[in-house]
């Protein structure tokens, strides 16, 4: 057991500035800085020309992500430190860009968070530089960037594949499909998500050969239907968005579209009873109050009763972790 920290005045007062670094990150992120100064070194005066911004907001800027070592400064110039352009310009695969924008999203939700608890609505929704259209980019762009590393890893808590057609429920731009289906070779999909992200879908799942495995149905899942006939339903980090209410009624849609003994398996946060375990997830419990009107993180037995409240059987925990990637699998009964 960890033993409890002993704060001093010195130590609360740096936790009360870690949010500086943070913002300065999430500028530059904002702003696309990273990529442009990824093709070699610029000046002050050279980036903000280039970004359409004042000088000396820029030069500042620079000199704290000097500061910060995310950029190198010589003489005049700046330009990224060898090595690390990879995951901080959009166009490598190793992008870390759209999370890092979507992280400042959720930093200007932060921020409110005194207000939020107070009058109890979530955040004012403030617009990033980008606009709302760049941030609901951002924010699928971020979920692909979390994945991609950790995907076919986590589907393995799942084997042996003994499925048909996975429907994939808010599937945003395929990155969990593409998983499944190369780990399943012989499967057919279903991505069922908001009109907008099927064509970011429809890109991606084009680009790794598996379009012609896949169907695509645009919808929104708190309103709609689900498409039928799968025997495998993947709800990959959608329960923390909702009330307990609202997971019961998309559980129930979901039982509803299942074949008869098929399953659906639940990725996201899993709190321990005591709900302030694991820390990430007590953490993230903050981002739902401040984005949502009604999400937050659940344990295990919460879940297991909304599941059993919408006819699924034998739940169980197949995955434990200390972020987003515990799953649980509960079964629809064959009749």
């Amino acid at each position: 057991m960890q033993a409890p920290r002993t704060w001093t005045a010195n130590a609360l007062l740096e936790l009360g500035r870690s949010y500086q670094p943070a913002a300065i990150f999430a500028a530059a992120a904002d702003l696309e800085l990273f990529d442009l100064v990824s093709g070699g070194s610029l000046t002050a005066k050279e980036v903000a020309r280039k970004l359409q911004c004042e000088v000396r907001g820029v030069l500042i800027l620079l000199d704290s992500l000097v500061s910060l070592q995310l950029l190198r400064k010589r003489g005049t110039s700046y330009f990224m430190p060898p090595g690390t352009a990879a995951f901080r310009s959009a166009d490598s695969p190793e992008s870390i860009l759209a999370m890092a924008q979507h992280q400042a999203n959720c930093l200007r939700n932060w921020v409110q968070l005194a207000k939020v608890v107070k009058m109890g609505r979530p955040a004012e929704k403030l617009p990033s530089v980008r606009g709302a259209e760049g941030d609901a980019t951002a924010f699928i762009g971020a979920m692909h960037n979390v994945s991609v590393p950790i995907a076919d890893k986590v589907i393995k808590t799942l084997a042996p594949f003994r499925f048909t057609h996975l429907l994939d429920i808010g599937g945003a731009s395929g990155t969990w499909t593409v998983a499944f289906l190369r780990a399943c070779p012989s499967a057919q999909a279903t991505l069922f998500d908001l009109p907008h992200v099927i064509s970011m879908a429809r890109q991606r799942l084009e680009d790794a050969q598996l379009l012609d495995r896949v169907r695509l149905v645009a919808g929104d899942f708190m309103m709609d239907g689900l498409p039928g006939g799968a025997d495998l339903a993947w709800v990959s980090a959608i329960v923390h968005q909702n009330s307990r209410e609202q997971n019961r009624t998309l559980f129930t849609k979901v039982y509803q579209s299942l074949t008869p003994g098929g399953r659906v398996a639940i990725r996201d946060i899993l709190m321990d009873e005591s709900r302030s375990k694991p820390p990430a997830g007590a953490l993230f419990a903050v981002n739902m109050l401040v984005a949502t009107e009604g999400g937050g993180t659940f344990t295990f037995g919460e879940l297991r009763e909304d599941l059993a409240d919408s006819g699924f059987i034998k739940p169980s925990v197949v995955r434990r972790d200390e972020g987003m990637n515990s799953i649980v699998v509960a079964r629809k009964p064959v009749r």
